[in-house]
C-alpha cells in the first residue's frame, strides 16, 4: 500500500509521511510537481525529506500533459529528477516517469537510464525505474502497446498503467494486467467504475495499489483512503483464494454495504471481500439489461477472481431477475413472483462454477421491520392494515407484494401514474384473499388514509439531486389514524427530510438503517449458509456510528 503525498511544505509531507507509516503503509509517492518552484534551495529540502523518509519512497514529478502540475518542458523536469536522483546522496526508492516522455526522447530516455538501476548501470545506484502511463478520460486503444513498450525497456523495474474506467471490463482488463508484462506492474482503474481494482490489486498479483491518508488527499479519481482499505475492506487478509463479493447498481460509491458485509465476513471467519461494482443503468431499458447482463457474467466466468455473490441495488434489480429467468438460475419465491430481486449467490466447487441462485431480502425486511416493532401488518383481526407504498421501483414493488402477502391493503403511490397501475396489478396476483392492491397519483396523497407508508424512492438521498425533498406531504395530511407509522428506506443520511417532517408530525418512525440491516443479514445468511441474527447488532452498530452518517447517501440495498 502506497500513499500518495502532494508535496507542498516538505515539514507537512515529513509528518505525512511519518503518520503513514504509523497506519500501515508500506511506501508513501512524494508528488513534487505542484510546487512552487525548482531553485536549489528548494530542492535541497525535497532531498531532506527523502532521506529522513521512514518508508520507502517513490518520487514523482507528474506532467500536466498526464494529470500532473508540473508546466516544464521535459528536458528541465528530467534535469529535476536528476538532481534529486544520480546528483543526490539520498535518491529515493522508485523513480516514476511516463512513457510518452520516456520514449519521445533518446536523449531524455538516456538521462533517465543514469538515473536509475539496470543491467547496464556502470554506477552503484538503488533507485528503480517506474514507467507509466494515464488516461484521465478512457481505457487508451493504444494500452497493449504502451504496456509491451514499457516492459521492453530494459531500465525499467515496475510497469504502471491508470486509465479511467468507463464499465466492469476496464476493471477487469486492469486487475487482469500484472503477470502479462513479465514485470512488476501497477495497474489501476480510475474513477467509480474501477475502485474494485485498487482494492483487489493484490488478489492477482498487482505491485501496489494507491491509498491516501485522508479523503482529500487523492491524486486519482477513485483512491480509497489507507484507512478504509486497512480497515473496511481488510487488505491485509485479501489474497489470491479470497472470495468476491460485491454492491452492484450505480451509483455505489457511498454505500455502506462494503463497511457491513466485509465486518460480517470477518465476524465469521470467511476468507472473503466485498466491494463496490459500479455497473451504469440507462433510460433505454434494453441497453440497461445488455450492460449488466454482460458484467454480470463477466464476473461470474473469470477463472481467477472467484466471484461469488452480490447484493444488487438501483437501478438492477429487475435486470437481475431476467438474467436468472434467461440463464435458469434457481429463484426464491419473491424474486420469481416479483421479477425483481436483490441478492445474487454463486457457489463454486473447486474453483468451478456451481449452482447460481437469486432472492429477494428486500421483501423480508420490509416485514420484519412492520412486524417486529409496531406490529402494523396485523391492525386487528377486523380490520386490515392499510398501507401506502410511495414509488413503484424495485424497493416499492417488494414493499407493496410483502404487505400484500401479509393481508394488507395496499395503495402504490408513484410519479408514473401507468407504472404504478402496472406494479399494482403484477403485485395483486400474489395477494392473500382479503388483501386489496390499487394505486393512485402522488397528487392524493393529502388525502391518504393508511396506517403506514413505506417510502421507496431517492427522494432526501444524498447525492440523488433530491437531497430536500420530502416524499411525503406530511404537513397537509389529516386523514389518517392516530399512531402512524412511517418507514423509510433511504438510510444515509439517516434523518432524510420526509423522517424529520414525520417527526414533527408526531407518527412514528422506522429508519432506513433497520429496513438495510435486515436485509443485508438477510444475504450474508444466503452467502455464508450461516444463521446470521448475530449480526444484527453488529450490523446495526456500524450503520450507526458511521461518521457523517448525517449527511451521506445510501439507500436499501
Amino acid at each position: 500500500m502506497c500513499v500518495p503525498i502532494t508535496v507542498l511544505d516538505t515539514s507537512a509531507a515529513l509528518e505525512d509521511a511519518r503518520a503513514a507509516k504509523s497506519a500501515g503503509a508500506d511506501m508513501v509517492e512524494f508528488r513534487i510537481d505542484g510546487l512552487p518552484d525548482f531553485e536549489e534551495a528548494t530542492l535541497a529540502g525535497v532531498e531532506s525529506l527523502i532521506a529522513q523518509c521512514p518508508l520507502p519512497c517513490i518520487l514523482t514529478c507528474r506532467s500536466s500533459a498526464e494529470g500532473g502540475e508540473c508546466e516544464l518542458p521535459d528536458a528541465e523536469r528530467v534535469a529535476v529528477l536528476e538532481r534529486l536522483c544520480a546528483a543526490s546522496k539520498h535518491p529515493p526508492t522508485y523513480l516514476d516517469v511516463e512513457w510518452t516522455s520516456f520514449s519521445r526522447s533518446a536523449n531524455l530516455a538516456q538521462k533517465v537510464r543514469l538515473c536509475v538501476q539496470h543491467a547496464g548501470q556502470v554506477r552503484e545506484v538503488g533507485t528503480r525505474l517506474i514507467l507509466s502511463t494515464h488516461d484521465f478520460q478512457q481505457r487508451p486503444a493504444d494500452l497493449s502497446r504502451r504496456v509491451a513498450g514499457m516492459a521492453g525497456e530494459g531500465a525499467c523495474g515496475v510497469v504502471k498503467a491508470a486509465w479511467r474506467a468507463r464499465s466492469v471490463h476496464d476493471a477487469m482488463e486492469a486487475l487482469d494486467l500484472p503477470g502479462q508484462a513479465g514485470k512488476p506492474t501497477v495497474s489501476l482503474a480510475m474513477g467509480e467504475f474501477g475502485v474494485m481494482s485498487r482494492v483487489l490489486a493484490g488478489k492477482l498479483g498487482g505491485f501496489l495499489t494507491f491509498a491516501p491518508l485522508r479523503a482529500g488527499g487523492a491524486t486519482a479519481p477513485g483512491q480509497v483512503t489507507l484507512q478504509e482499505l486497512l480497515g473496511a475492506y481488510r487488505f491485509r487478509s485479501v489474497g489470491r483464494t479470497t472470495k468476491v463479493y460485491g454492491v452492484i447498481g450505480y451509483p455505489v460509491s457511498h454505500s455502506l454495504s462494503p463497511l457491513v458485509h466485509n465486518a460480517g465476513f470477518a465476524a465469521m471467519n470467511m476468507d472473503a471481500v466485498y466491494v463496490p461494482i459500479a455497473v451504469a443503468g440507462y433510460a433505454d431499458a434494453g441497453a440497461s439489461y445488455a450492460g449488466f447482463r454482460a458484467a454480470v457474467l463477466e464476473l461470474i466466468e473469470h477463472p481467477r477472481l472467484d466471484f461469488c455473490g452480490a447484493s444488487v441495488t438501483m437501478p438492477h434489480k429487475e435486470n437481475l431477475a431476467r438474467l436468472a429467468v434467461e440463464m435458469g438460475w434457481e429463484m426464491d419465491r419473491s424474486s420469481r413472483d416479483l421479477l425483481a430481486a436483490n441478492t445474487l449467490v454463486v457457489d463454486r466447487e473447486n474453483g468451478r462454477v456451481g449452482r447460481i441462485r437469486i432472492a429477494n431480502t428486500d421483501v423480508e425486511a420490509v416485514v420484519g421491520v412492520l412486524e417486529g416493532g409496531p406490529g402494523v401488518l396485523s391492525v386487528s383481526r377486523e380490520t386490515p392494515a392499510r398501507v401506502g407504498v410511495i414509488g413503484a421501483g424495485g424497493m416499492g414493488k417488494a414493499a407493496a407484494y410483502a404487505c400484500a402477502r401479509a393481508g394488507a391493503h395496499v395503495v402504490i403511490y408513484n410519479r408514473d401514474g401507468e407504472r404504478a397501475r402496472k406494479v399494482a396489478s403484477e403485485v395483486a396476483t400474489f395477494a392473500v384473499p382479503g388483501a386489496h392492491i390499487t394505486s393512485a397519483e402522488l397528487h392524493l396523497l393529502p388525502r391518504a388514509n393508511c396506517h403506514a407508508f413505506i417510502q421507496c424512492t431517492p427522494l432526501g438521498m444524498t447525492g440523488s439531486g433530491l437531497e430536500n425533498q420530502s416524499a411525503l406531504p406530511i404537513h397537509d395530511m389529516h386523514s389518517c389514524p392516530r399512531g402512524v407509522v412511517v418507514v423509510e428506506t433511504v438510510y444515509r443520511p439517516r434523518r432524510t427530510p420526509t423522517v424529520m417532517a414525520a417527526e414533527e408530525k408526531g407518527w412514528r418512525v422506522i429508519t432506513g438503517d433497520d429496513v438495510f440491516v435486515r436485509q443485508a443479514v438477510a444475504q450474508m445468511e444466503a452467502w455464508s449458509g450461516q444463521a446470521g441474527r448475530g449480526l444484527l447488532g453488529l450490523y446495526a452498530r456500524l450503520v450507526a456510528e458511521r461518521p457523517g452518517n448525517g449527511s451521506e447517501e445510501g439507500g436499501a440495498a
